[in-house]
């Protein structure tokens, strides 16, 4: 990416522009604390009726079955469920909460301002939208955005999983303290389980944890460490 377009989305993410370093240059490595290993919660471990069917989904029959779902009573309120948008071959997996109120008439993650800002915090580490794979830990939209219940994680639970085997990333970013929390089974804060290059699954895949775009508007002077969580989520993906 050429450096005006870089230098335009650290301004969108409001954050004053490093200087880059060269191409094959060592990068200089950002501080993280030591990995944690973490058992996924029950929410993400409970198995579900018709589960092992799911496991066997390809994408497109994937898609329709969450497309009809009735798994849990958010069928009943949803206007369209939210699979995920991306490259079903990304190196990278988004993975945030839920849905909100755009998410649901348009049937995509991250949309509207929220997602404007995850555009552009992608683009400030070289990606485009297109070349990762965003998706949430539930596919329908809470009532009045509520945190998700465990019941209904529980019910997403083999679609995600699913999800995440058929994208086989080389990251999981875990954006905002819902996914971080049920993705790593625990209730530590973001703020302690941000730096932390942590493992998801059998496959350890490295998981990074960031805050939510919607927290970052409320909050810019958090962007900052926005900034650096995307640094060392490109430290992770590389193997470092």
């Amino acid at each position: 990416m050429g450096t005006s377009l870089h230098s335009e989305y650290l301004q969108a993410m409001g954050i004053q522009q490093w200087v880059p370093r060269i191409r094959g240059e060592a990068a200089t490595p950002v501080s993280a604390k030591t990995p944690v290993e973490i058992t996924p919660s029950p929410e993400m471990s409970g198995a579900q009726a018709g589960d092992n069917e799911i496991f066997s989904l390809d994408w497109p029959t994937l898609e329709a079955r969450v497309s009809t779902c009735e798994r849990c009573t958010l069928h009943a309120t949803r206007n369209r469920t939210v699979f995920g948008a991306g490259d079903r071959a990304a190196d990278w997996l988004i993975i945030g909460e839920a849905p909100g109120a755009d998410e649901d008439r348009q049937g995509e993650p991250f949309v509207g301002r929220a997602g404007k800002l995850l555009t552009a915090m992608l683009r400030a580490v070289g990606y485009q939208r297109k070349q990762v794979y965003i998706t949430n830990i539930l596919k329908c939209r809470p009532p009045q955005n509520r945190d998700p219940l465990p019941d209904e994680v529980a019910c997403c639970h083999a679609y995600l999983e699913r999800q995440i085997e058929l994208v086989n990333p080389r990251l999981i970013l875990a954006v905002g303290r819902i996914a971080a929390h049920n993705l790593l089974g625990t209730n530590t804060t973001i703020g302690r389980l941000r730096g932390t290059i942590h493992h998801y699954g059998k496959d350890r895949i490295p998981l990074v944890v960031t805050y939510h775009p919607a927290y970052l508007l409320r909050s810019p002077l958090e962007k900052r460490k926005a900034w650096e969580d995307l640094q060392l989520a490109q430290q992770a993906a590389s193997g470092g």
